[in-house]
């Protein structure tokens, strides 16, 4: 499947920003089930100085700044890329599995075994306690495959954790989200991270799109569309399998990436620092038009 994918950003306040340095992870990567077949990113007005790099974790990073004052800016990203449905390695590698296995190979048996290991410990947003690794071990009782148990998991969050989008706040702790058993996607791909890390197991944080179907007969809504949050878990001999717990699914061609971390801090579609703007405004629109039938 091949989408446009816009992502557009505003800011504006009632009095202008003299002096702004920001960065923006909009550019997707490259990844064995995607490919970016055309990337632009329009910054207006026109930065002073504008460099591109590649983050420890292999995500492209746009940094822009200015040194002459503005009163709104808009951060506008318009990529066409192509999203494979195929995870049948990486299910096949977490059949025959189990989270025993995994933890006792060596990186002689496993090459990709050391790098996967870097998403096995708390970071910024992920820490867990007690608790969540004791809700977090029913799901994976000894010798059981490790593909069973991350889809028990990954339903278990969806079925007890309530999707409410005024419960949380972008710095909500793994904890508090635990214990009030409702946030949004990027709660509970937080929490099942917290949950797989505490058993062993390493996971990184995803952040991208995922198309929405209208209702029959109903037109889709252009930038109706928003930014979504999941979450891969290694499998081993270089596998990751993709969960998205907010909809229950491994991802497949719907779930498209932008960029991948420890969690969300690693990777926020647009983040900075500014001198100025008072009242200050942010609006996103997000749009995932499919290009093929």
């Amino acid at each position: 499947m091949r989408y446009r994918v816009t992502h557009r950003t505003t800011y504006s306040g009632a009095d202008p920003v003299s002096v702004g340095h920001n960065q923006a992870w909009l550019e997707f990567r490259e990844c064995d089930r995607q490919q970016v077949q055309s990337f632009s990113l329009q910054i207006t007005p026109e930065p002073s100085v504008k460099t591109r790099r590649v983050d420890a974790f292999g995500n492209p990073v746009h940094m822009f700044s200015f040194s002459e004052g503005y009163q709104r800016l808009e951060v506008a990203a318009v990529t066409v890329v192509a999203v494979q449905a195929d995870n049948s390695a990486a299910i096949a590698a977490a059949t025959g599995t189990t989270r025993e296995q995994l933890q006792t190979r060596t990186s002689r048996q496993d090459p990709w075994l050391a790098e996967a290991q870097e998403f096995v410990w708390p970071s910024p947003r992920v820490v867990w306690t007690r608790d969540i690794e004791a809700w977090a071990a029913e799901c994976f009782p000894a010798d059981r495959p490790l593909l069973a148990g991350l889809q028990e998991l990954t339903a278990r969050i969806n079925a007890e954790f309530t999707y409410d989008a005024g419960a949380t706040t972008v710095h909500t702790p793994v904890q508090q989200a635990f214990q009030l058993k409702r946030g949004v996607c990027q709660d509970f791909a937080h929490l099942q991270l917290a949950m797989l890390r505490s058993l062993g197991i390493p996971a990184r944080y995803i952040s991208g799109y995922l198309r929405t179907i209208p209702p029959p007969g109903r037109p889709r809504l252009v930038g109706a569309d928003a930014s979504h949050a999941w979450l891969s878990a290694y499998v081993g001999n270089g596998h990751w399998l993709e969960l998205d717990p907010t909809n229950n699914q491994m991802c497949l061609s719907d779930h498209i990436v932008l960029a991948w971390g420890r969690d969300y801090s690693d990777v926020p579609p647009v983040t900075g620092v500014f001198v100025g703007g008072g009242g200050h405004r942010l609006a996103v629109s997000v749009d995932v038009l499919p290009l093929d039938p």
